[in-house]
């Protein structure tokens, strides 16, 4: 027997139930009604559900079969006329046998009354207060043999036959030997080592997509704007499912979890996270999933990648705040916030809104293919679970959420001591750079105010460059003159030499001005001229005569007295040396060079 794609729902008065049925034969159509009870065969398909309100069997009923789409309405009247049947939307439950919607065991011991501890099952408030227990070291074989995971706890052993699909699906290694507490130090010392501030600080002081980010407004906002009611009934009632999730919720397995009242905190704690990270994975991705949010999603929730058992709803709102600064793209406080008013409006609009979330989690992890496992321990398990939930333990989860508030603080992130930090560098930044431009707005105003003087003198500085010139090869003279003691030969050659260039240059830019009179005169190559002194004072050598001192002539006006003859040093090897040449006096007497001795002697 196949089970066909239904779909349900209600009037006041009546309740409609629409089967697809193609190739299905109408005349082999057969329908039974009984109370909560519901049936529908038509061969190859066979539905039964359990409602959640009595329908009768009174003449008003009708059905209507729908040839080209193969599909069956069947309108049903309601027992009690306005009574609203909460939960059609839930279809898993719908699907469930009868009789088995129950969690108490199936097999009970009996015995008197004072044994026998009810549950508390009121339907109000939960109570969230943890019974406290003394510590006891435990050993480690039993450690070992209590280190579960996966929905209320109920899974070990996992992997240690999925150990190359571990890495990518979660950050715990080795979970089915790791302890509860070892888990959360493990977490924490991860976390703090992944905290990067300066990712933090650019978030935080560039935010315009976070901004944007902010202002987006998520289907479950869409769905509260549009209905100004509060009341829980409504707000099941716009909740709506696509084909795909009616067709998810049609595939789930019908089973109940036999959860004592710690697994059952455990599982609610559980949901709250899962929520988080469902709430900032919308928002970042402004509805839009890619193939990052299965990574977001599992990252962001340490009940997912750490197997996390939380004791309290702040531990839950803290660790989740502390994953959206270590790890996502945007890490901002206000995102972790936003979430978190995210997942109250959610709680609030009842568990037909957190079964949606669930399947789009469900469907996201379906699609990646080492997230499936994370189906197996905890999704699938979730969807089936919350469908039985009662609305006012939703409800009161909502409320105990939003009692609660997470500061910067709370994340032990040393947030505020970093903000003040990067507020300072800042200022002083800021200090900076006004002092920068109050000190270049003087030197530009003096220049402004100086720019028409220069203007105005810049042609008496061309008329003066020759002056300066000749300024300075007198200076230059004098200055030979003053060193008396200091007088050669070679020294008045160089003089002689430097003097004729500085006239051949003189004599050019006089020729240049001459011709161009309309440019503006070039300077006299003083630093060519410097260059040149200083190479002939460092390439050529002048020796004195061997007869007497340098430079001392009886008649300076003579000039074939003195001749000059260039010889190659030699090394003191005998090899001639290439790198420069000296010149020296000829060894040839002069008859007309005289020396005086008795001069010299008395010196």
């Amino acid at each position: 027997m196949l089970t066909p794609a239904f779909d349900i729902s209600q009037d006041s008065d009546f309740l409609t139930i629409c089967i697809k049925v193609p190739f299905a034969r109408a005349s082999e159509i057969d329908i039974y009604i009984d109370g909560d009870d519901f049936k529908f065969y038509a061969k190859p398909y066979f539905l039964r559900l359990v409602l959640p309100g009595r329908i009768v069997e009174d003449g008003r009923q009708k059905a209507s079969y729908n040839v080209d789409d193969g599909t069956i309405n069947i309108r049903a009247p309601k027992e009690t006329p306005g009574q609203h049947f909460e939960g059609l939307n839930l279809l898993t439950s719908l699907l469930a046998p009868k009789g088995s919607r129950s969690s108490k065991p199936l097999i009970e011991e009996i015995g008197s009354s004072k044994d026998v501890i009810e549950e508390d099952d009121d339907g109000g408030e939960f109570d969230w207060q943890i019974e406290q227990t003394p510590f006891v070291e435990p050993s480690d074989d039993i450690l070992k043999s209590q280190c579960t995971y996966g929905f209320g706890n109920l899974r070990t052993g996992v992997f240690t036959r999925l150990q190359e699909e571990l890495t990518d699906v979660i950050d715990l290694r080795d979970p089915d030997v790791t302890p509860t507490c070892e888990r959360t130090n493990r977490r924490l010392a991860a976390e703090k080592a992944k905290f990067d501030p300066d990712h933090y600080l650019a978030d935080l002081f560039e935010d315009e997509p976070i901004q944007r980010l902010l202002k987006y407004k998520p289907w479950w906002v869409m769905y509260l704007e549009g209905d100004c009611s509060t009341s829980a009934d409504n707000e099941e009632r716009r909740v709506t499912f696509s084909e795909k999730q009616k067709e998810q919720l049609r595939n789930f397995p019908n089973k109940s979890h036999l959860l004592d009242k710690k697994s059952q905190q455990q599982v609610y704690l559980g949901l709250i996270d899962l929520l988080l990270a469902y709430g900032y994975e919308t928002r970042v991705t402004e509805g839009d999933k890619n193939v990052e949010s299965a990574w977001n999603i599992r990252k962001l929730s340490s009940t997912l990648s750490w197997f996390e058992t939380y004791t309290c709803v702040k531990d839950v709102l803290v660790s989740f705040g502390r994953r959206v600064l270590c790890y996502p793209l945007y890490r901002h406080f206000s995102l972790v916030k936003k979430a978190i008013r995210d997942s109250i409006l959610l709680l609030r609009l009842g568990k037909a809104a957190v079964l949606k979330c669930l399947l789009e989690i469900h469907a996201i992890f379906q699609e990646n293919d080492p997230a499936y496992i994370l189906n197996d321990l905890y999704i699938t398990d979730y969807c089936i679970w919350i469908q039985r939930v009662r609305s006012k333990k939703i409800s009161a989860l909502s409320d105990c959420v939003q009692a609660l508030s997470v500061s910067k603080g709370d994340l032990e992130l040393e947030l505020e001591e970093l903000e003040q930090a990067a507020c300072l560098v800042q200022e002083e930044e800021k200090q900076q750079q006004s002092g920068s431009q109050a000190g270049l707005t003087l030197p530009q105003a003096t220049a402004h105010s100086e720019s028409s003087d220069t203007e105005d003198s810049s042609s008496d500085t061309e008329d003066s460059t020759s002056d300066t010139e000749d300024s300075s090869s007198e200076e230059s003279v004098s200055g030979d003159e003053s060193s008396e003691s200091e007088k050669s030969f070679g020294s008045e050659q160089r003089n002689e030499v430097v003097s004729s260039q500085e006239e051949f240059w003189k004599g050019e830019n006089k020729d240049h001005k001459a011709g161009k009179s309309e440019t503006k005169p070039s300077l006299v190559p003083i630093q060519e001229i410097t260059n040149l002194a200083d190479k002939m004072s460092t390439a050529v050598i002048l020796s004195e005569h061997p007869g007497g001192q340098a430079g001392v002539k009886d008649n300076p006006h003579d000039d074939t007295i003195g001749e000059w003859t260039v010889q190659a040093a030699e090394s003191s090897e005998g090899k001639p040396a290439t790198s420069r040449e000296f010149l020296e006096l000829t060894p040839r007497q002069n008859p007309l060079f005289i020396v005086s001795q008795s001069d010299e002697d008395d010196c």
